[in-house]
């Protein structure tokens, strides 16, 4: 395995799934159904009625001879209550967390694993973007907090997720001082098919050690020629992603940034996002903040080309965190993806550069205090690198 970043496979079937009341409910299936294998890779998982129903159909399935693996990361199951992983593990789940908080770590805690997979013996994967919290889906509710896609797969790309899994399982097995996995990708991208139909690959990050899903992005964002539409709940995209989304803008292509509005849980980030605004839409960009809830989906589309998975091609995801998307060149998935774009963007508000230049002093100074303070956070840790 050791030997070359992932490369695009044919034949594999994609299905979009929006929202909780959706991805939910048929991953319980696949779980309930699954006879050999089940991994569950988690940043966010909180105790609720959500991980009620998850935690008994993994005890279920590991009480009727399935290997289960949980790999949650450690920070973001801080609610996830002792009882429940009592539960897990009584069963016999085999049940890990990744990079165990400790103060004598220091800045080593901001590693964090963000990635969101699910897999069934080796025949089924789901990505996405979603967490194991009531927000994300309360049972018997049919509508959601928290606004979000997965993506479920079948066909040879499973064989790769599992690789990524494993690959950290093993790593978080045996790594006793903790620090991030060295990568085993080469420095070349795959070439993208110019047309395809289940065509897909993996691309991941482990931190500042490894990032094809990014270097992926960027060369898609430059290669645009119809349009870019890009979804992200925390907006503090790296230099080069706003330098390649000016440019696109300014070709003619049609760029558009589906952004999270006032209902969002971390407000600071948005303000601190605020600060790229003026500079984007006089380029071009249009920028649109939905409004019915927090929009929490992190998904792209260049042409007909899709990424869809748990990072935000934010400098702080990519700078701590370990990731991965799906990326994909099929017809079907890229009519899904660009359906639930357009009905999005008619659920928001679009920013125009002369409603922003007229924004109140309140929002100017929060813009400006919580942009100050990423920078100043941002540079001390890069004088620690």
């Amino acid at each position: 395995m050791a030997g070359a970043i992932f490369p695009w496979r044919e034949g594999n079937s994609f299905e979009l799934l929006i929202d909780g009341p959706q991805f939910f409910p048929r991953m319980l299936v696949a779980i309930a159904r699954a006879e050999e294998q089940v991994g569950l890779e988690l940043y966010l998982v909180e105790a609720g009625a959500c991980a009620e129903a998850l935690v008994q159909a993994l005890t279920q399935a590991s009480e009727r001879g399935v290997r289960v693996r949980c790999l949650f990361d450690d920070y973001g199951s801080l609610a996830f209550t002792r009882a429940l992983r009592q539960r897990l593990m009584s069963s016999g789940v085999e049940l890990r967390f990744y990079n165990r908080l400790s103060w004598r770590r220091w800045v080593s805690n901001f590693y964090r694993d963000h990635r969101k997979l699910l897999l069934v013996d080796q025949r089924l994967a789901v990505v996405g973007g979603m967490g194991v919290t009531d927000e994300f889906w309360n049972p018997g509710e049919d509508v959601s907090e928290w606004h979000e896609v997965m993506v479920e797969i079948s066909g040879p790309l499973v064989v790769d997720w599992q690789l990524l899994f494993d690959r950290q399982w093993i790593a978080n097995r045996y790594r006793r001082a903790w620090k991030p996995a060295a990568h085993f990708g080469l420095p070349r991208l795959p070439r993208v098919p110019s047309t395809g139909e289940g065509m897909g690959r993996v691309a991941y990050a482990d931190a500042r050690q490894h990032r094809d899903i990014l270097q992926s992005l960027i060369r898609a964002l430059n290669s645009g020629q119809k349009r870019i539409w890009l979804a992200t709940p925390y907006f503090l995209p790296t230099w080069k992603v706003r330098r390649s989304l000016r440019r696109a803008a300014s070709r003619g292509i049609d760029v558009r940034l589906l952004l999270t509005g006032p209902r969002t849980d971390h407000p600071s980030v948005r303000y601190a996002g605020h600060r790229y605004y003026p500079r984007l839409l006089k380029s071009g960009v249009k920028i649109f903040e939905y409004r019915p809830c927090f929009l929490h989906l992190k998904m792209v589309v260049v042409d007909e080309w899709v990424s869809i998975g748990s990072c935000n091609f934010d400098h702080w995801n990519l700078r701590f965190n370990l990731e991965a998307n799906l990326e994909a060149l099929d017809p079907g998935l890229t009519r899904a993806v660009v359906a639930s774009f357009e009905k999005d963007f008619a659920l928001s508000q679009e920013i125009s550069l002369e409603a922003w230049q007229r924004r109140p002093l309140w929002r100017r100074v929060k813009q400006r205090v919580w942009g100050w303070v990423d920078r100043l956070v941002v540079n001390l840790l890069d004088r620690r690198g």
